[in-house]
């Protein structure tokens, strides 16, 4: 009987899909219609809720091997999973990908936003401001100051970045950014100085707002409100 109900649970989704559109479902039901099942010991509700973090808390490189550290998920649903993600990715690059202000980088964060975790990210931009990437630093970070450099600009450097933009979520719904926030970001600019990186903003995220440090006049160094306005 219970395997009857999770079939039918399944193939409710799919068609409310179809009725409604692909925004419909929710994230994990969007890795349930991927996963397409779970197992005896791992019901796929369980299992896409474990994709799904994973699949927040990963960069793209290391993905497919955080996956398949998951009971119930195999090769072929983990690249499956992330064929997915790469052509999100890549269908949402460049033109739209473009930083003129602060707001603009927010929608490519805002799924952060949701988590019960705090995520610190680093945005990549070439010198033209197009997003190049969104990389995770690091997740569950109440205190700021553990945050280093080198881990920041890891991936710009690679990347061949011109500038970054820095994000974290509040999972407290307040988005002020704290004073570790604010001699954190003022290491990073040091940092960036050192490296030739500019960092354009520090962009705190809640689920209903956020908190630009640029649009407030707390980014040390002046002179990167004026870059950016150019």
């Amino acid at each position: 009987m219970e395997k009857i109900y999770k079939r039918q649970e399944k193939l409710n989704i799919r068609e409310l899909a179809l009725s409604n559109g692909m925004a419909y479902p929710s994230n994990v039901e969007l890795i349930m219609m991927i996963l397409g099942s779970g197992t005896r010991r791992m019901p796929i509700e369980i299992l896409a809720e474990k994709a799904l973090k994973v699949i927040e808390d990963s960069n793209p490189p290391e993905l497919i091997h955080e996956l398949l550290k998951l009971e119930g998920i195999g090769t072929t649903k983990a690249l499956m999973i992330a064929a997915a993600m790469e052509i999100g990715r890549r269908l949402n690059r460049n033109p739209q990908g473009r930083m003129n202000r602060p707001a603009d980088i927010v929608p490519f964060v805002q799924n952060y936003a949701i988590t019960n975790q705090e995520h610190f990210l680093c945005v990549s931009l070439t010198g033209a401001r197009d997003i190049l990437s969104v990389h995770v630093v690091c997740v569950g970070a109440s205190n700021m100051a553990v945050v280093r450099p080198r881990e920041v600009f890891c991936e710009a450097i690679k990347e061949h970045a011109s500038a970054i933009v820095l994000c974290h979520n509040h999972p407290s719904g307040h988005c002020t950014p704290s004073k570790e926030d604010l001699m954190m970001t003022a290491e990073m600019v040091d940092a960036a100085m050192l490296l030739g990186i500019a960092v354009l903003d520090h962009i705190i995220l809640t689920k209903n707002s956020y908190f630009s440090l640029l649009e407030h006049n707390l980014l040390p160094g002046f002179e990167l409100k004026d870059k950016m306005e150019q």
